[in-house]
């Protein structure tokens, strides 16, 4: 911690943040290796690198949330030692972390007021977070309690409370994930904005085309180290894949199946909301046959955690008929029952629901499996964990083995885990939310694949997704969800993400009125020829 910086000395500006020689070790793996990186005041700066490369960590230390095991850090050309996430807030550090840190029993402003000035009132609080949350496009009620909001309103709740700070450095990791591409837009002017007025931005995102729309610098990781610096506005997505990952993604093989039976339908579904917070779902009917993939889009909280539980299982107020599967009316059956009519579920939430934080990746194979479990529930271990190693390698999840704990995995790498342990099982039935969310290029393409292969091998396909790429990508036909009710589908070919966008808003029912109103039209000038 005695280095010193190069332009410390002689420029007047100096950076606003500069690391030298940042090295974090754990004990299976160099999170960071000797990382330099430097970011100039006003700067829109990218840090881009595939799942596992040390980007979470970095920031983390910038931060104050991890401490360097060495290395020295610079802000404002005074050299700093970041002992936690209270004394990088006074230093005007601000930051939007990939897995939140919300108290679930606190509201909204609780959440905001904890880590601001205290002596403000929380009344004052909340008009602060209506007010910000109008101004960007991140609608947000602060009197919500936390458990009660999705993984994308929680995500508005963390970029809020990090814009409240007037921060000096903001460090955002994958923002735009729960925004529609008219919401981007609105967010990359006041990203800009603020640089304009001297705020400096690190910026994560697995988007590359978001990196060089926005960002002037870029430092890519591989393996904890920087690999280069570029400009991304210089640079092509196929450059950016190759720096990242040595590579560009393989090509996605889309090919015209025949379709099958109808494997998942719901018929007129309607469910009160379960809480005063909640949405309600409003008549939805939805069809997901054998052999396609159906996407369904739409901006976070507008249903879609309904709707993910009552197709689950775990919400069976449904009348038994409002949801079939396999052909077996399924609305009061439990998870357990339907995953033996082939159901299997990737809920968005990684820790949590889709595996148990301290258990390690065998044990977390449990939660959907039984056939590791012998004659009087002892479990047969050594099957457990070479399971769970297939999955690992076949994934390409970097993990300390079968037996690490689920939490000990970044996000990207968690993820890649528990779609494939799904994914494994063989389903008839796959419904999974946000399947690629942040996960790099290169892990999300062969996740994409993994889909597309289930597909062609007659296995129906639903997919809940904020990434309109995404969805255009893998989906056959794709619906809207607003406001609890459900578009009708719309095949790829036909769709577009600014008529997407703007059904994400609910404003489908007059394009949809005015297609019928052509068809019945045709209907009647067809019946007049005929008479004629």
């Amino acid at each position: 911690m005695n280095s010193t910086p190069s332009s410390a000395a002689a420029d007047p500006a100096p950076p606003r943040l500069q690391l030298t020689g940042i090295t974090k070790r754990y004990p299976a793996v160099v999170a960071n290796d000797g990382v330099s990186l430097t970011v100039q005041p006003g700067e829109i700066h990218a840090v881009l690198g595939e799942n596992g490369a040390g980007k979470s960590t970095l920031m983390k230390i910038i931060y104050g949330a991890t401490k360097p095991d060495e290395g020295a850090m610079w802000f404002d050309g005074q050299p700093v030692q970041v002992r936690n996430p209270q004394e990088a807030r006074a230093l005007g550090i601000a930051m939007v972390f990939q897995h939140f840190s919300l108290f679930d029993t606190l509201t909204v402003a609780e959440n905001v007021w904890l880590g601001l000035d205290r002596r403000q009132p929380l009344a004052e609080v909340a008009r602060r977070i209506t007010e910000k949350a109008s101004e960007y496009g991140l609608d947000i009620d602060p009197g919500r309690p936390v458990h009660t909001l999705s993984v994308g309103e929680m995500q508005r709740v963390e970029i809020i409370r990090a814009l409240l700070t007037d921060p000096r450095l903001l460090i955002l990791d994958e923002p735009t994930s729960v925004l529609t591409p008219q919401a981007v837009d609105k967010l990359f002017v006041v990203l800009r904005k603020l640089a304009a007025e001297g705020c400096s931005i690190l910026y994560i995102s697995h988007k590359l085309h978001e990196i060089r729309e926005l960002c002037s610098t870029c430092t890519v990781m591989r393996g904890g180290k920087v690999t280069g610096v570029c400009d991304p506005t210089r640079e092509s997505n196929a450059s950016l894949s190759r720096l990242m990952i040595g590579a560009e993604p393989p090509a996605l093989d889309h090919r015209e199946v025949r379709v099958g039976e109808a494997v998942l339908c719901t018929h007129g579904l309607s469910l009160p909301a379960a809480d005063p917070f909640g949405v309600a779902l409003v008549g939805i009917d939805l069809e997901v046959r054998a052999g396609e993939v159906v996407g369904i889009a739409g901006i976070s909280g507008n249903g879609q955690k309904e709707l993910l539980y009552a197709l689950s299982g775990e919400d069976t107020r449904a009348a038994p008929a409002m949801v079939e599967v396999a052909g077996r009316p399924a609305g009061r059956m439990r998870p357990r029952q339907r995953r033996q009519l082939g159901l299997h579920f990737v809920p968005e939430e990684r820790l949590g629901r889709g595996a148990v934080p301290t258990m390690g990746l065998a044990h977390n194979l449990l939660l959907t499996r039984s056939n590791a479990v012998g004659a009087g529930g002892w479990l047969r271990m050594r099957r457990l964990r070479a399971h769970a190693q297939e999955i690992i390698t076949r994934f390409g999840v970097k993990a300390g083995g079968p037996d690490a704990p689920a939490r000990s995995l970044s996000g990207g790498n968690l993820q890649k885990f528990i779609v494939g342990r799904e994914i494994d099982a063989g389903p008839k039935l796959l419904i999974v939310s946000q399947p690629t969310w942040g996960v790099d290029v290169g892990a999300a393409a062969q996740i994409r694949g993994e889909i597309l292969k289930l597909r062609d091998a007659g296995c129906a396909v639903l997919v809940v997704s904020e990434e309109l790429d995404e969805l255009f990508e893998i989906c056959d036909r794709l619906h809207v969800l607003a406001k609890g009710r459900l578009s009708p589908s719309v095949p790829r070919a036909e769709a577009s993400v600014e008529r997407i966008g703007e059904w994400m808003s609910g404003l489908w029912h007059a394009e949809v009125q005015e297609h019928l109103g052509r068809q019945q039209s045709a209907q009647r000038g067809e019946g007049g020829h005929a008479q004629a």
